[in-house]
């Protein structure tokens, strides 16, 4: 038998070891469970993009329901952030401070997590799977905590650009685009993509604030000026407002419509299906109003998860299929960390990703390293034809 001297020693080792295990995951970690923090604009302009925290929290109901991952079941705190980039900081400052969540994943928009940015970082809480094509994502160097999911909005720009330069390359073009970050990566891309041409196809650019109750007046000065080609850089409620103000004034452009709102369930069914017919827009999901996929096992998997998981959810939106499939990911990156749930690894094994999920159209995969922060760089166009999108083409990769 033990002493009790020696009883004590064993008893203060184990004790010890305990801390020093406990002490090697992150916080907000136990052996049950994991809490894992999100900011959705659940209110604000950008209400419409809510859809997808909601989703990402079925996600994981799912996931809880399977028994959880490697054991523990996920504890998703998702908190409304307006779009307002004063209100973000503080929604993160509580997740991380007070909730003490081992990271925050699935940020929305460029504003919010440019206004957390810092913080983040200097914390050195992982920031991941942001919600946001921002092409400043990508800076593992200086920002060694966040990283993207989506293509960036710089490359659709040039996408978008090659598509006119190559089907319509006498084009006048028109461009409203959100007076911020969003929208000027995704100006700045566009023109990058004509090249010299920019300064004489774009005869006009007009912008609007995220507080602007609508954008009536530039659409009429983007007729006004004579464009018969319109880049649409806006947000789900923009975008559906410069759609049917197009149609109501009669100005018929070949419309691009950034791939951030080309939901056909929130955004083009409100507009009105009649006038958003003929859009051009990229896509990288499976559109889930597309015909072709029906009989397609992932989406039939996905269609059975809505019904059982997100009964609320919009079947005809790719938001829901978004949210779904950044909690696909999250799920993987946490897989691959095992029983080590530090920030450090959770971050590495985001940086060590080759992923192709199955609501991915053909040919576009999640691939990431230590010096490449961007998991997704490929698109295919698809246009509107007053139903669905149809896809044209191939996958154009980066």
């Amino acid at each position: 038998m033990l002493s009790i001297h020696k009883k004590l020693l064993v008893g203060a080792s184990l004790a010890l070891f305990a801390l020093s295990s406990q002490a090697e995951n992150g916080p907000g970690v136990t052996d049950k469970e994991i809490k894992i923090g999100n900011m959705m604009p659940y209110s604000g302009p950008a209400s419409a993009y809510g859809t997808i925290g909601k989703a990402t929290g079925a996600y994981f109901e799912m996931v809880n329901d399977r028994g959880g991952i490697n054991g523990r079941k996920i504890n998703f705190i998702s908190l409304d952030d307006g779009y307002s980039p004063p209100k973000a900081v503080e929604q993160a400052r509580k997740l991380v401070e007070q909730e003490e969540v081992l990271l925050i994943m699935e940020a929305l928009g460029t504003p919010s997590n440019s206004a957390i940015h810092k913080y983040m970082n200097s914390k050195k809480v992982p920031q991941l799977f942001i919600a946001t094509g921002a092409s400043k994502w990508n800076d593992p160097k200086k920002f060694p905590w966040t990283m993207g999911w989506q293509p960036n909005y710089q490359d659709e720009g040039a996408i978008f650009a090659r598509h006119i330069l190559k089907n319509k390359p006498d084009a006048k073009i028109g461009v409203l685009y959100q007076n911020d970050d969003y929208g000027k990566d995704y100006l700045h891309g566009f023109k990058e993509g004509l090249g010299d041409k920019a300064k004489t196809m774009i005869i006009s650019e007009v912008s609007y604030e995220v507080t602007d109750p609508t954008i009536d007046s530039q659409m009429v000065s983007l007729k006004g000026s004579g464009a018969d080609t319109f880049f649409n850089i806006t947000t789900p409620k923009f975008a559906a407002q410069a759609i049917k103000k197009a149609a109501e004034i009669g100005w018929k452009p070949v419309h691009y419509l950034n791939s951030v709102s080309n939901s056909v369930g929130a955004v083009l069914k409100p507009a009105g299906f009649e006038a958003a017919k003929g859009i051009y827009t990229g896509f990288y999901l499976k559109d889930p109003t597309d015909p072709q996929w029906k009989d397609d096992a992932a989406y039939k998997e996905w269609d059975a998860w809505m019904d059982k998981y997100f009964k609320s959810g919009d079947k005809a939106s790719t938001f829901s299929v978004y949210g779904y499939m950044v909690g696909q990911t999250m799920e993987q990156v946490l897989k691959q960390a095992g029983n080590d749930l530090s920030r450090e690894n959770v971050m590495k094994q985001a940086a060590s990703l080759d992923l192709e999920l199955p609501m991915f159209l053909p040919g576009v995969k999640i691939k990431t390293s230590a010096t490449d922060f961007a998991p997704i760089e490929a698109m295919q166009i698809g246009q509107f034809n007053g139903e669905t999108f149809e896809l044209q083409g191939e996958v154009i990769e980066k």
